[in-house]
């Protein structure tokens, strides 16, 4: 069969959304990066016996008072999954200006990602499961795409819509689809990102893995001990060049590259085989050489292997290797939500011309010579960012974002 090509047009995006550890909006977490302080620490909104021994980047509102702010108090079946999305959702439209009939439209599209999805209620599933409840409101909440369902049924939206699930790179997958609608011409407009929440069902499958640390991770630190679960949600409003007009444009989705290393269920290859090829991809798709990237949003979940293997890539996709970073030592590892965080994070270093210091850096990793920045720069042009987003399973995803015309 023939691959379609894409049709030629830029990708922009014209809103974002965001709630993690680091605050409640855009605004909290641009300001937070800026105080190099993470968000990471003791959690208080979900029951885990690790709670009291683990650090975690959870959003410091409680469910009750996600749903005071967002007025949906008599709303029945929200779980904290769906009151995340909704809350980075609807800044993220309201940001981008978008109308009801905007939004309603059969060319607006909608791709949402999550790993835990409604499971975040992982007692309340295991009584319903097993009849030991008379059936709660939240039956029909356990589901990957039940938060996608409640956007859909509160924003009326129409148009083509997803829910994406590939581990750590779910919604920039999400991103990478929403753009690739957009340029084969079967969208004008899509709202891309993803959530994720605690929960203890994935506290516990992680503890089973032996990768969470007891203490604020340190992603491409030598003596790095493993990574942090967080919390958040972030969302994009892409839109094709032909719509967008004179609306105010954050960045260019410039380029997008996937892979499988297919190595193993949770660890990456040693000779960072994905890694290396969906980084190229991407840079090969922007229409750009490797040079030209002056900044990585790297991966860089703390864990011995991630770490080690995407230094391996970056360090072979790259003859001097760019200034680079992992702000999951500021939120921790939320998942599905990362790569959409990522991106907004990138976004910041676009438009303000700044570089976040990764934290908690006191050993730089011996077998490489590149080390991730250690202070907040300021005053950096940054044209193009390279955000990586790496899923268990080996699935690899890597997005260029560019400075908006």
């Amino acid at each position: 069969m023939q691959k379609k090509r894409e049709v030629s047009g830029k990708v922009y995006v014209t809103g974002i959304g965001i709630i993690s550890a680091l605050g409640a909006n855009v605004e909290e977490n641009h300001t937070g990066l800026l105080s190099g302080k993470a968000g990471i620490g003791k959690a208080i909104n979900f029951e885990s016996y690790y709670t009291s021994v683990l650090p975690f980047g959870e959003v410091k509102f409680s469910n009750e008072k996600l749903k005071n702010i967002l007025g949906l108090e008599n709303e029945p079946g929200y779980t904290r999954t769906s009151l995340l999305a909704v809350k980075a959702f609807e800044e993220a439209i309201h940001d981008a200006g978008l109308t009801e009939h905007e939004i309603s439209s059969f060319d607006t599209a909608l791709i949402s990602a999550s790993t835990v999805g409604g499971m975040c209620l992982t007692d309340q599933l295991y009584e319903d499961a097993n009849l030991k409840s008379a059936g709660s409101e939240y039956l029909e909440a356990y589901g990957c795409a039940a938060h996608t369902l409640k956007l859909v049924e509160k924003y009326k939206i129409n148009g083509f819509t997803n829910t994406i699930n590939t581990a750590c790179s779910s919604s920039a997958n999400a991103i990478m689809m929403g753009a690739r609608l957009i340029k084969s011409g079967r969208a004008k407009r899509v709202i891309v990102g993803g959530v994720d929440a605690l929960a203890k069902y994935t506290v516990n499958g992680f503890n089973s893995l032996k990768i969470l640390s007891e203490s604020p991770c340190k992603p491409f630190d030598e003596n790095r001990d493993g990574l942090n679960l967080g919390e958040a949600a972030a969302y994009l409003v892409l839109e094709s060049e032909e719509i967008v007009g004179n609306k105010k444009k954050y960045a260019e989705i410039a380029g997008y590259g996937n892979s499988n290393d297919a190595h193993h269920p949770s660890a990456m290859s040693d000779d960072a085989v994905g890694a290396i090829i969906c980084m190229k991809e991407a840079i090969k798709s922007a229409g750009i050489n490797a040079f030209e990237i002056d900044y990585i949003n790297a991966h860089g979940t703390g864990t011995p292997n991630n770490d080690s293997v995407e230094l391996t890539g970056i360090s072979t996709v790259f003859d001097k290797v760019p200034p680079f970073n992992s702000t999951k030592s500021y939120t921790g590892h939320t998942l599905g939500a990362s790569g959409a965080v990522e991106a907004i994070f990138s976004i910041f270093s676009l438009i303000h011309s700044e570089i976040y210091p990764s934290l908690h850096i006191e050993t730089n990793m011996k077998d490489y010579d590149a080390k991730p920045v250690g202070e907040l720069q300021t005053g950096i042009p940054v044209k193009y960012v390279l955000s990586n987003s790496f899923g268990f399973g080996g699935n690899c995803t890597s997005l260029v974002l560019g400075r908006a015309d």
